[in-house]
């Protein structure tokens, strides 16, 4: 294979691209995701053409016009330094506007399919995300093959894609610490056990804190952790300096540090159970939009499809932010919300910052990529509820003004791309897992509040043991949805944002 290099801005060669055509990522979209290509300074000025030149030639049968086309464009059009979004203004009492459209989910694909679903399956799972792709991979592992994911998009389409990598055992309640130090247990061992390097780095998580009643929720939360084996300390901000010494503590009065928190690349670690799951005979469906639900007795026996029905006995639905509209299909009323959170990645720098830190505050967060960049975001209270995931100049202003304050160096950096994702939030900040009331065998998996990527390794496995043994198992009835109807709630407020 040529060593040539077509994108010199993330140093992809055409041999990564042949990879990744071999791998059946046959569209510029999707080689851009699989390669990081079209992502640096230039976003794909320099390496588009070349990369869509090899596609039409390497990919058989020759692929259609739109398989060519140029990837979503990312805002901003152009390199833009932090300090110039800094010194813009922004009206804080009013909600933020749609901002740049963002093509997400797309079922009228090049890539997609023209062969009809498979017509049953035992366990049909909705939501190609991480979530539904990890279960599938851990019913796999159980022997449990006769399972196919639905996803209505390309993988990483939705928020699984979207994330800021961030990992942490910094919790608020015993269940959640619990799930997430197994979580990432399971994570550092995810190149040995799936073969796919995430880029698991332990940088820990370091959380700022500005006002009493912050530095109160701290140190609660740090006792609890404390008490689960979570080594979480509380510091003085001198102190805090002394983990990040770039950091300039404006305002801050006490800080959290759990060295043992991480950060891993969301994309492969899709891929990775996605690819684990198939070589185990999971069946994963792509670009594919459920539209319906057949029901009988009270259970559902067919998923309806653009792409045709799939048979089934169990149907689990992980479709994240989404979920309430796929679940109406059958009757549902989910109380999930999404709400836009936005993101950005700067230009790389050499490393620098070790942990992920976050103004629990503001919602601010940032860490830095073992390529370099600065990949931040920051949540803004009047965000309204909605699927929109347009990119705005006010989340930038807000962003980088906040960045600034703590990190002043980062005001030359260039911000290179933006986008968004949606937080599934629901009325307790917890998930809604197990069993639907009316319809047993529809299970309930989403709820996550932005949080869903770092749990779901301890999540799937705990649930793909349930469903295969029928054992009882705490998990699968404190967080039923019917402890909403019930005032049964399970409050978490460590959220970012």
């Amino acid at each position: 294979m040529s060593k040539a290099l077509l994108c010199p801005c993330e140093d992809v060669t055409s041999s990564e691209v042949e990879h990744a055509i071999e791998k059946g990522y046959c569209d510029v979209e999707s080689v851009k995701r699989f390669t990081g290509f079209g992502t640096g300074m230039c976003q794909g000025k320099q390496c588009l053409t070349a990369v869509a030149r090899l596609l039409e030639d390497k990919v058989q049968p020759k692929p259609k016009p739109s398989q060519l086309m140029a990837f979503t464009p990312r805002p901003p059009l152009f390199p833009t330094e932090l300090s110039l979004w800094a010194s813009a203004s922004f009206d804080p009492a009013k909600a933020p506007g749609g901002g740049v459209p963002d093509a997400i989910g797309l079922t009228e694909h090049a890539l997609k399919p023209e062969h009809p679903v498979p017509a049953k399956a035992k366990v049909v799972i909705i939501g190609g995300g991480i979530l539904g792709l990890s279960l599938a991979w851990n019913l796999a592992q159980r022997g449990e093959t006769d399972v196919v994911v639905l996803e209505k998009g390309y993988l990483c389409a939705g928020a699984s894609g979207r994330n800021g990598g961030g990992v942490r055992m910094q919790w608020g309640t015993p269940t959640l610490i619990q799930l997430a130090r197994r979580s990432i247990e399971l994570m550092g061992r995810f190149a040995r056990d799936l073969g796919v390097n995430v880029w698991f780095r332990q940088g820990g998580y370091l959380f700022l804190a500005k006002s009493d009643a912050v530095v109160a929720k701290l140190e609660r939360a740090a006792a609890l952790h404390n008490q689960h084996g979570v080594p979480t300390q509380i510091l003085t901000p001198d102190a805090a300096r002394d983990v990040v010494p770039h950091l300039t503590m404006t305002g801050v009065k006490a800080a959290a540090w759990n060295p043992l928190d991480a950060v891993v690349f969301p994309w492969p670690f899709l891929w990775g159970y996605a690819h684990a799951a198939q070589k185990l005979g999971v069946k994963v469906e792509t670009f594919t939009k459920v539209v319906g639900f057949e029901q009988r007795d009270g259970k559902v026996t067919k998923v309806i499809t653009d792409r045709g029905d799939i048979a089934c006995e169990t149907v689990v639905l992980a479709a994240g932010a989404w979920s309430p509209a796929v679940a109406s299909l059958a009757g549902v009323a989910l109380p999930n919300e999404p709400h836009r959170h936005e993101i950005c990645s700067t230009e790389p720098l050499k490393p620098f910052l070790g942990p992920l830190v976050s103004v629990l505050d503001s919602g601010l967060y940032f860490s830095q990529s073992m390529r370099g960049e600065i990949v931040g975001g920051m949540g803004d209270p009047k965000e309204p509820a909605g699927m929109n995931l347009g990119s705005t100049q006010r989340f930038l202003t807000r962003y980088s003004q906040a960045l600034t304050e703590q990190l002043p160096q980062a005001g030359r950096l260039k911000i290179l791309r933006q986008w968004s994702g949606p937080y599934d939030v629901t009325p307790d900040n917890s998930p809604i897992l197990g069993r639907t009331p009316g319809l047993p065998n529809l299970l309930q998996l989403s709820g996550f509040v932005g949080h869903g990527f770092m749990m779901a390794p301890a999540v799937a496995e705990r649930m793909a043991a349930w469903m295969a043994t029928g054992e009882s198992d705490e998990l699968f009835e404190r967080f039923t949805l019917s402890r909403f109807a019930e005032g049964r709630l399970e409050r978490e407020d460590m959220i970012i944002g």
